[in-house]
C-alpha cells in the first residue's frame, strides 16, 4: 500500500510573470528542461525565480533507472543548433548561474554526447561571459578523453550524481556503475574543478548507509552535496519506503559539513540543481560553517566537555 504524503511534502502551486517568461522562452527555442521531463516538484518555484535546468541531447534516455521519470526510448537525432539555442535562452533570461544536464546517450559511441556539452558551454560563455556554468554530466562511459573535451571549455562546476546509497545502487541504477561515477568526480577534482554530487533518500536506506556514501564522496574530494526525498513518479518505478523527516535532512546536512563538504543542501524538496547558485555563494558557505560550529559548541557544552 502506498504511503500517504506528510504535510511537509505538500506544495502550494505558484506562478507569475517570470514563470510565464521562462515557459515562453523554452517553448520559443524548443528546449527541454529536466524540470519538465523529470516532473520536478520545484518547477514552478524555480520558474518564478527565472531559473531552469536545461536538458540537452534530446528528451529520450538510453538508460532505464528505476527512480527517473525521463522517458526511456529510441533517442532523437541531435539538434546541431541546440548549443546556440541554450545560449540565447540563458542570455534572454539573464541567468547568473546556468545548469546544464542531459539524458544518457549510450547510443553515441564516439563521444556519448560530450562534444555537445562542450559546444553548449562554449556558446554560453560567448554570449553571457558573466554567467557561471554548472554541468550535471553523465559518466561518458568513464572515458577521460571525453571528460577532457568538456573540461577544456572551463565550466565552473562539474556535477555528477551518485543518486542512491551503495547497497541499492545496482538495483535502482542497473545500467550505471558506482565506481565509474566516483572516478568521474575524482578525475574532475584532479583537473582542478569544483565538484558536486547528489543522492535521494526514502528507499529504506539507513543513516549509516547515507553517511557511508558521503564518505565515499569525500574520499574523492567532492566539494558540494545535495540530498533530497525520492518521490515515486509512477507505479512502474521503485516504491517509496519512507518519507524522511525534515529533522533527519537537517542532521544529514550537519554530518556532511562535519565530514568536510564545503556546502550541503539537504531537504525534502532538494534536487541536484535546486537553488544551485546558492551552494556556490561564498557567503552561504560561510553561513553554513558558522551554523555547524555553533551546533558543535552547543553539543560540547551540553555534554560538559566545554568549561
Amino acid at each position: 500500500m502506498a504511503l500517504r504524503k506528510p504535510e511537509w511534502l505538500k506544495i502550494k502551486l505558484q506562478g507569475d510573470n517570470n514563470s510565464t517568461k521562462v515557459e515562453h522562452t523554452l517553448s520559443n527555442y524548443h528546449l527541454n528542461t529536466v524540470c519538465e521531463e523529470a516532473n520536478c516538484p520545484n518547477k514552478m518555484e524555480c520558474y518564478t525565480r527565472r531559473t531552469a535546468t536545461f536538458m540537452i541531447l534530446g528528451k529520450n534516455c538510453t538508460r532505464n533507472c528505476k527512480f527517473c521519470n525521463v522517458t526511456t526510448a529510441r533517442p532523437e537525432p541531435l539538434d546541431p543548433l541546440e548549443p546556440m539555442k541554450v545560449a540565447y535562452a540563458v542570455k534572454q533570461l539573464g541567468l547568473k548561474h546556468a545548469v546544464i544536464t542531459s539524458v544518457d546517450r549510450d547510443d553515441l559511441k564516439d563521444d556519448y554526447g560530450s562534444y555537445h556539452f562542450a559546444a553548449v558551454t562554449r556558446e554560453i560563455k560567448k554570449m553571457s561571459p558573466g554567467t557561471t556554468i554548472e554541468l550535471l554530466i553523465p559518466d561518458f562511459d568513464g572515458r577521460h578523453d571525453l571528460l577532457d573535451l568538456v573540461f577544456a571549455e572551463k565550466p565552473d562546476i562539474i556535477n555528477h550524481n551518485v543518486e542512491v546509497v551503495e547497497d541499492i545502487f545496482d538495483e535502482i541504477c542497473p545500467q550505471s556503475d558506482l565506481d565509474m561515477s566516483l572516478e568521474v568526480l575524482r578525475y574532475a577534482k584532479e583537473k582542478g574543478f569544483i565538484t558536486k554530487s547528489g543522492m535521494m533518500v526514502g528507499f529504506g536506506e539507513t543513516e549509516e548507509q547515507v553517511v557511508d556514501m558521503m564518505k565515499k564522496l569525500r574520499a574523492v574530494d567532492c566539494d558540494m552535496l545535495t540530498i533530497g526525498q525520492y518521490l515515486q513518479p509512477s507505479k512502474k518505478h521503485a516504491e517509496v519506503k519512507e518519507y524522511v523527516h525534515p529533522d533527519q535532512f537537517e542532521r544529514y546536512k550537519e554530518i556532511g559539513l562535519s565530514l568536510g563538504f564545503k556546502s550541503v543542501s539537504s531537504g525534502p524538496f532538494v534536487r541536484s540543481s535546486y537553488h544551485a547558485e546558492m551552494l556556490t555563494d561564498e557567503n552561504e558557505i560561510d553561513k553554513q560553517k558558522l551554523e555547524l560550529q555553533k551546533k558543535l559548541n552547543e553539543t560540547a557544552i551540553s555534554n560538559g566537555s566545554c568549561h
